[in-house]
């Protein structure tokens, strides 16, 4: 057996919730290499007494239901087989991560190992948008910026393989540094410091691209995916995700967010759009963020009561965004007043500026 993800700290008490004998083996393999200690119940009745007093509760896809009272699951364990349907039931356990076996284990054996540290890591904060021209990833480079020029320690990560390469509108210079395929293969647990040395930096925040070409690329399957989130927490005071809009972005990253921005135009079916968005996505705290003027056709505060979302900002109209983008310069703009107003608005409610 492969053991080069096994860590060495010494996990906390963990409960698994679960009837099937393959989650029951898997999970008696990695919480051993973890160094933990492993209870297990075969259903929700049978596991009422030592739910609230475990440190990580997992629970496997053939439980359906919570304890009265009982807090959500920390992880909610399944197989590739399942499909989305994982997604949608750990959705509806309000599970705080999804783990598919058995690409996952090495995630999950480090994160157990990490479960009873005192210092969970940096703030993650997603950014999608609620319909196609929102302006989700300027709005997360821009969120980057502002908190770096606050002093945070800073990362922004691109989410959307199809997106044409976030590093093209970050800067319209060739900076040397690692992107998505070169974690391809990563197995385990990667080192902080390593991890953000090799990274491209600008604007005074790191960024983690998908490469800006129409060359062919190798993507990270979910386990690397996970390995690069857990080393972005150990490595960074805040991280941003720029998740983009397809399915794989928010299956594969949404899960990793403690916050979340979804950001819509004001317009009525931008609004519906952004309802479904919000259906798929996981349970988490999470404002809105409308791209619209003083002439927009619908209420910021209306769209906001309409999807149950506090309103953090209005993204400003700034000419000639659209074609800096294309050139790399959208930080030139981030420096402007009504902008940084903005980036404020959404970083200071949401704890990742003080």
């Amino acid at each position: 057996m492969d053991r080069s993800w096994v860590p060495q700290d010494t996990a906390a008490g963990i409960l698994l919730v679960s009837a099937d004998p393959y989650l029951q083996e898997e999970a008696k393999r990695i919480v051993a290499a973890a160094g933990g200690s492993l209870s297990t119940a075969v259903d929700v009745t049978d596991s009422v007494h030592g739910w609230d007093s475990a440190d990580v509760v997992l629970v496997g896809s053939d439980v359906r239901e919570l304890p009265p009272r009982g807090r959500p699951p920390t992880v909610l364990l399944g197989r590739a087989s399942d499909g989305d349907g994982l997604w949608k039931l750990a959705a509806a356990l309000g599970a705080e991560r999804v783990a598919v076996l058995p690409d996952a284990a090495g995630w999950l054996a480090e994160h157990l190992s990490m479960s009873g540290s005192p210092d969970p890591g940096g703030m993650v904060m997603g950014v999608i948008g609620g319909c196609g021209g929102a302006g989700a990833t300027t709005t997360a480079i821009w969120l980057a910026q502002a908190a770096a020029d606050h002093g945070v320690s800073t990362m922004l990560i691109d989410g959307d393989p199809w997106g044409g390469g976030l590093e093209l509108a970050v800067t319209a210079e060739d900076i040397p540094g690692l992107k998505w395929p070169d974690f391809s293969e990563t197995r385990g647990s990667l080192d902080p410091g390593q991890f953000r040395d090799s990274l491209p930096f600008a604007g005074g925040f790191a960024y983690l691209s998908w490469p800006g070409t129409r060359e062919p690329i190798h993507s990270p399957d979910a386990g690397a995916v996970a390995a690069v989130m857990d080393a972005a927490r150990r490595s960074f005071e805040l991280i941003l995700v720029d998740i983009g809009r397809s399915g794989e972005g928010v299956r594969n990253l949404a899960w990793d967010c403690d916050r979340m921005v979804l950001l819509v135009t004001a317009h009525l079916k931008s609004a519906v759009a952004a309802g479904r968005i919000l259906s798929e996505l996981p349970p988490m705290d999470a404002g809105l963020v409308v791209r619209g003027s003083s002439a927009s056709l619908v209420d910021a505060g209306l769209i906001a009561d309409s999807l149950g979302l506090p309103l953090l900002g209005v993204l400003p109209e700034v000419r000639g965004v659209a074609a800096g983008t294309d050139m790399g310069r959208v930080l030139d703009y981030g420096r402007r007043k009504p902008v940084n107003r903005f980036a404020m608005s959404v970083l200071e409610p949401n704890g990742a500026v003080q």
